[in-house]
């Protein structure tokens, strides 16, 4: 057993009832001085430009980077092209391209309809002119999220968007880790920029003499960048509020312990307020988990993390039914859901809430992160109750078009005037009755 790591509860129980709980209401987690500390950043990039972005890239990243090397330049790409394996350019291209087919299958088309004689109605879909996608560039650029790279710039091209920037934060030699720049490259970044921290989102948002603004902003981050993003929401569109990552796995006596203990300790090595729970119908496979956990978790290179998270949040929960277990798992909504049961494609039906289900023994929500094709940027804390992932929707705008003629206008308008003059809008109720006085003398 994993004594204090992570517990097994019978459900329903009352100290079952009190983890979930205590699970469920974990949140953006911030300080009002992180806040304030973001407010100020944002203000000195509104009002300095380059020069903010300098000041902060130079304390906290690069220290030597100036403003004439905030933009990465052709050569630099040319340069990491030629430092990539023919192993890491085959899974790139085979990761772009499923991504790719999935996001083209999401393309909304412009439509007219004239069911009604001499009414014309319609929406005309046209994509955001600028995107600015942020991915984090790790531990000093060791550990970079190409995987980042793809989600958010791929929809985006896919939509339509004539412009798309990355900013990513540069190594502390000033340079961008090169496997990000040839991911860039390959999914059509048009311009990629060495900055990072809600700096750059404030760039990004407001604009500076070297870094153009943009229209949408897409990408995880820490705290800082997350609440940069949630203060600029309005002045840009962003793709979601994201908390930390979260997994629930379903599991029936026919489930393989070892791979869902591997897929629990996959995402409680996020951070440690990650969320790994495991939901069963069977004992023996929540004791068995458990024991894979605790052998498989020592051989993580994160696994302080990891054990961390899982205290934290972890859970193992024993239920009576299936059922028992999906309303469970849609109260939670979790960000990524996996079902470990004997013949999972007959219960998606009663799933309702979750960022992602992932279908059987040999899809662990690694395939969704890296190469399956659908985004891996998800909703969580429970916020799949009402939201998708990213998808070509975060990057294309609705227009509707609306046509009356004179004889269908004149139909209508005594309705129009009736709820206008009820809502008190003189106005509006006017505009229809100039019309019509001007039918009727015609």
């Amino acid at each position: 057993m994993l004594d204090g790591l992570v517990s097994i509860f019978n459900y329903p129980s009352q100290t079952a009832k009190s983890r979930i709980e205590t699970i469920a209401k974990r949140d953006l987690a911030y300080h009002k001085k992180d806040f304030q500390k973001v407010v100020d950043i944002l203000d000195d990039v509104r009002r300095d430009g380059d020069t903010a972005l300098i000041k902060y890239t130079n304390q906290y990243d690069s220290p030597k980077l100036d403003s004439e090397s905030i933009k990465v330049t052709d050569k630099e790409i040319e340069d990491a092209q030629k430092k990539m394996s023919k192993s890491f350019i085959s899974s790139l291209k085979r990761a772009v391209n499923q991504i790719e087919a999935f996001h083209k299958k999401q393309l909304n088309k412009s439509w007219i309809c004239t069911e009604k004689p001499g009414v014309l109605l319609g929406q005309i879909v046209n994509p955001v002119n600028a995107v600015g996608v942020y991915v984090p560039g790790g531990k000093g650029g060791s550990t970079p999220l190409i995987s980042s790279v793809l989600m958010g710039s791929i929809p985006a091209k896919t939509a339509g968007v004539q412009q798309i920037s990355m900013v990513t934060p540069p190594m502390e030699n000033g340079f961008v880790n090169p496997h990000l720049l040839v991911a860039a490259k390959m999914v059509g970044v048009d311009t990629i920029y060495k900055i990072g921290g809600a700096w750059a989102i404030g760039a990004l948002a407001y604009g500076t003499k070297t870094v153009g603004n943009v229209d949408v902003i897409v990408g995880p981050g820490n705290i800082f960048v997350t609440l940069a993003k949630k203060i600029v929401a309005g002045t840009v569109g962003i793709d979601l509020i994201a908390g930390p990552s979260e997994i629930l796995v379903i599991a029936d006596a026919n489930a393989k312990p070892e791979f869902i203990a591997a897929d629990l300790l996959s995402q409680a090595e996020h951070d440690t307020m990650a969320s790994a729970i495991l939901i069963t119908t069977s004992e023996k496979i929540a004791k068995d988990v458990l024991t894979s956990v605790e052998k498989q978790i020592s051989k993580l290179a994160r696994q302080e993390i990891a054990r961390k998270s899982l205290e934290s949040y972890g859970m193992i929960l024993v239920v009576p039914t299936l059922s028992c277990a999906f309303d469970i798992a849609n109260k939670l909504a979790p960000e990524h859901l996996e079902l470990h049961i004997k013949n999972p494609f007959e219960h998606i039906g009663y799933i309702k809430n979750a960022g992602a289900i992932f279908l059987g023994d040999y899809t662990p929500e690694a395939m969704g992160d890296y190469i399956a094709g659908p985004n891996h940027v998800l909703p969580t804390s429970g916020t799949a109750r009402f939201a998708s992932a990213l998808s070509v929707d975060n990057f294309i705008k609705k227009t509707t078009l609306i046509h009356y003629s004179a004889n269908a206008f004149v139909k209508e308008a005594t309705d129009v005037i009736n709820m206008a003059e009820i809502e008190g809008l003189d106005g509006h109720a006017n505009s229809v009755k100039v019309r019509i006085s001007f039918e009727n003398k015609q």
